[in-house]
C-alpha cells in the first residue's frame, strides 16, 4: 500500500474541507461534496503528494454512531472519489472527546485536534517528507494541529477547494 520513497503529504480535515459540514454525518446519504474536493484530492495524487483525511469524530463517543459507521463511510468516500481518479491514501480519526469520556478511548485522547496525534501516526506509518507537507483545515484547531506537527496549516474558508489548493501550492513552491 505504501512506498518506501519519502513524499509529502497533504493532511485534509473531512467535514468542512472535503464534504459540507451537515453535524455528525457518518452515512452516504450525508454527505455532500464541497466543489472542487474530488478534483483536489486528484490533483493532490497526480503531483505524488500523500492524501490523508484527519477528523475529530466524537459523535462516536456521543453514542450516535459506531467506529464501524465511519469506516465504512471513509470506503464509500474512497469509492467516490475513484470514479474521479482519485484516491485517499489513509485516514484517521479520533473519537474521544473529554466531555463525553467514559474511558473507552482515552488512549486516543492524544488523537483529538488540536493535538498532533493523528498526523504523527501517519508519519510514523508512511514515508513522509515533512518538507513539502501540509494541512487543510476548517477550524482554528485544524491549524494548531498542523502547527504542534510543524507543518503549514491553511485555513480553509472559501468555496471551491482546488482553486483553494492551487494557491497553497504556489505559496509553498
Amino acid at each position: 500500500m505504501n512506498s518506501t520513497t519519502p513524499r509529502s503529504a497533504a493532511f485534509l480535515d473531512r467535514d468542512g474541507v472535503l464534504n459540507e459540514d451537515s453535524g455528525y454525518a457518518y452515512r452516504p446519504d450525508q454527505i455532500k461534496w464541497i466543489a472542487g474536493a474530488k478534483e483536489a484530492v486528484r490533483f493532490l495524487n497526480e503531483a505524488n503528494y500523500y492524501v490523508f483525511v484527519v477528523t475529530n469524530q466524537t459523535g462516536i463517543s456521543r453514542n450516535l454512531y459506531t467506529e464501524s459507521d465511519v469506516q465504512d463511510l471513509h470506503l464509500w468516500m474512497n469509492a467516490e472519489l475513484s470514479t474521479s481518479g482519485a484516491h485517499i491514501d489513509d485516514f484517521r480519526y479520533s473519537p474521544f472527546h473529554p466531555d463525553y469520556d467514559d474511558g473507552r478511548f482515552r488512549s486516543l485522547a492524544h488523537w483529538r485536534k488540536p493535538s498532533a496525534g493523528m498526523i504523527f501516526d501517519l508519519m510514523q506509518h508512511w514515508p513522509i517528507k515533512r518538507q513539502g507537507s501540509f494541512m487543510i483545515g476548517d477550524r482554528s484547531t485544524d491549524i494548531e494541529a498542523a502547527q504542534a506537527a510543524t507543518i503549514p496549516g491553511f485555513l480553509f474558508k472559501d468555496e471551491d477547494l482546488l482553486k483553494f489548493l492551487k494557491n497553497i501550492i504556489s505559496q509553498l513552491a
